[in-house]
C-alpha cells in the first residue's frame, strides 16, 4: 500500500548468476534485508548465464540495478550499457552484494532530524524600540544564544510562540553573534512583540540525526 502511495523508495534489481542455485539464493538473501518502511526491494528479472542487451535494455526501462554473480557481460554489451549510464555490479561472494545493497537502500532513505537545544535566556526586562519592535533585555542561563537561531517562548512553562528567529542579538550597545550562560544581552524576536518580564526564550537547531 505504502509503495502505491509513492511513500516508499525503491531499489530495482536485475539478478544474472552463474547457476540457478546460486541466483535462487542471492535472491532469497537481498530480499530479506530490512533497512525501513521507507525503502524497499524490487527483482524485476533473474536468470542463468551472461548479462546481454535484453537486461540492459530492460535495466533501461525500470531504472534498474544490474547485478552479476560470477557471471560478465560481452565487450559490446558492457559498452552499451556504459552508453545508457546502466549501473552494473560485480560480485562473487553473496555477502559483498548484501553490504552494498544494505548501503543503497540506506542512502535512499530521507535523513531525519531531530531538535538540539542551543541555548536558554530569562527576560529581565522588555525595551520598546523605535521602527524595531520590543527588545528582551535577558541573561543566558544555558548554553549559548546565537543570532538567526531558531528560538520559541516559554512563558509559565508553556510554548506561546514556536518558529521564531533571534534576529538582533546584543551585549550592551555593541551586536554580538553569540552571547554565553551566565552573561545578558538584549534579544529581538524579529515582528514578534508579545514579550514579558519572566519570559523564557529557548534557541535550538535541527540536526540529521544518524541512522542506527
Amino acid at each position: 500500500k505504502a509503495i502505491a502511495e509513492g511513500k516508499v523508495e525503491q531499489l530495482t534489481l536485475i539478478l544474472k548468476g552463474d547457476g540457478s542455485g546460486s541466483v535462487e539464493a542471492l535472491e532469497d538473501a537481498l530480499l530479506q534485508i530490512e533497512v525501513s518502511d521507507e525503502v524497499g526491494l524490487r527483482v524485476v528479472h533473474r536468470g542463468v548465464g551472461g548479462i546481454t542487451q535484453d537486461d540492459v535494455n530492460l535495466a533501461s526501462a525500470t531504472d534498474a540495478v544490474i547485478i552479476g554473480f560470477n557471471v560478465r557481460p560481452e565487450t559490446k554489451v558492457k559498452e552499451y550499457a556504459d552508453r545508457e549510464g546502466i549501473d552494473v555490479r560485480y560480485y562473487s561472494v553473496i555477502y559483498q552484494a548484501i553490504e552494498q545493497v544494505e548501503a543503497a537502500l540506506k542512502g535512499m532513505l530521507k535523513p531525519e532530524f531531530e531538535e538540539a537545544q542551543l541555548g536558554t535566556a530569562e527576560v529581565r526586562e522588555v525595551f520598546r524600540v523605535p521602527r524595531i519592535g520590543n527588545i528582551a533585555g535577558s541573561l543566558v542561563r544555558s548554553g549559548v544564544i546565537t543570532r538567526n537561531s531558531k528560538a520559541r517562548l516559554v512563558r509559565d512553562g508553556v510554548v506561546v510562540a514556536d518558529g521564531l528567529t533571534v534576529e538582533s542579538l546584543r551585549r550592551f550597545k555593541d551586536d554580538a553573534t553569540e552571547v554565553r550562560d551566565g552573561y545578558e544581552c538584549g534579544i529581538g524576536l524579529g515582528s514578534f512583540n508579545d514579550i514579558k518580564v519572566d519570559d523564557v526564550i529557548e534557541t535550538f537547531e535541527m540536526r540529521e540525526k544518524p541512522r542506527t
